[in-house]
């Protein structure tokens, strides 16, 4: 399992071995030109693992995450492709956004995304892209503009299998009492991004 850190030069040679361990070997004649490609973004809340398809972002994730390696057998069998090391403009792309983000310069990101899921969890998804920069909804509300007010629960299960953290922000989404509910990244890093967006702290 890659380990958490929270500075680029901080352990990276070990990072990029577990980097490169928990992909694996693909197979020697495995196709390239439709590969998702994998890197990691260093950032102040610790390394992201970003991954990426000739035509959108596909992965951002939390590099000591637990359901991990599950997100990438997801991303194989979802897209029919290996997951390799690599980069493309849209890696770049979300390197340069994530940092003007971080920095306080960016509220929106400009970047082609696909995220197939269950029927309902693309709902989801594309519901949590609606939320505006720095507003929070519960996930009673997202239950509600969904079109069932039962579905808080099933709501919080799609935000915890959101495989593009950040950009798609499922950290936008807390209790109807007003406290932050779950995160799959840590609590830490959810308030510290609502902080961010909110303008309650800066990060830089």
């Amino acid at each position: 399992m890659i380990t958490e850190t929270h500075s680029a030069s901080a352990d990276s040679g070990e990072f990029r071995s577990a980097f490169l361990d928990l992909l694996g070997n693909p197979a020697p004649d495995a196709p390239t030109h439709d590969a998702v490609r994998l890197d990691w973004i260093e950032t102040p809340v610790g390394p992201l693992l970003a991954g990426v398809s000739s035509e959108a972002v596909v992965l951002l994730e939390f590099s000591d995450r637990k359901i991990l390696e599950g997100q990438l057998e997801t991303l194989r069998r979802r897209f029919k492709a290996p997951v390799i090391p690599g980069s493309n403009r849209w890696l770049k792309a979300l390197r340069r956004q994530l940092g003007e983000y971080f920095a306080g310069r960016r509220r929106q990101f400009e970047l082609p995304l696909a995220y197939p899921g269950t029927q309902f969890q693309e709902r989801v998804w594309s519901q949590l892209l609606t939320i505006p920069y720095g507003e929070t909804w519960s996930y009673l509300e997202m239950a509600r503009k969904l079109g069932d007010v039962k579905a808080t629960r099933a709501v919080g299960t799609a935000n915890g299998m959101n495989r593009i953290a950040i950009v798609i922000p499922c950290h936008r989404v807390i209790n109807a009492n007003g406290e932050l509910g779950g995160y799959g990244g840590g609590l830490w890093r959810k308030r510290i991004l609502l902080d961010l967006e909110q303008g309650q702290g800066g990060l830089f």
